[in-house]
């Protein structure tokens, strides 16, 4: 995949966190902003509490950082899949936001090419 198609295909990625992030807000109480800025995706909790997902354009790669831990998600099978495991990443969004903000959402799988 080169630059130009990895930067188009995790941006829409993180785009479509967005929209599943503004859907599960919508009929939710829970008070959690987000931000998309040049390829980094800021989820920020009512208590400060923060998830970042960005692309890292050198690896090809989707990482997240949460209070859990940090995650590397990168193409395989069409689908953004953590390296140390199978995890796919609208999942692994999804039960980070609940484990740390009380988020319920759902995130479709995530296209990786």
């Amino acid at each position: 995949m080169t630059e130009s198609q990895f930067i188009a295909v995790a941006d829409q990625a993180l785009e479509r966190i967005g929209d599943a992030l503004d859907e599960a807000l919508d009929s939710s109480d829970v008070d959690v902003d987000w931000s998309l800025n040049d390829g980094i995706l800021e989820i920020v909790g009512e208590d400060g509490r923060k998830i970042i997902v960005n692309r890292h354009v050198p690896n090809r790669e989707i990482w997240v950082a949460a209070r859990s831990g940090a995650f590397h998600f990168a193409a395989a099978d069409g689908r953004w899949r953590d390296t140390r495991g199978s995890a796919e990443l609208g999942a692994s969004i999804a039960r980070l936001l609940q484990e740390e903000m009380g988020v319920r959402m759902d995130v479709p799988a995530l296209a990786a090419g």
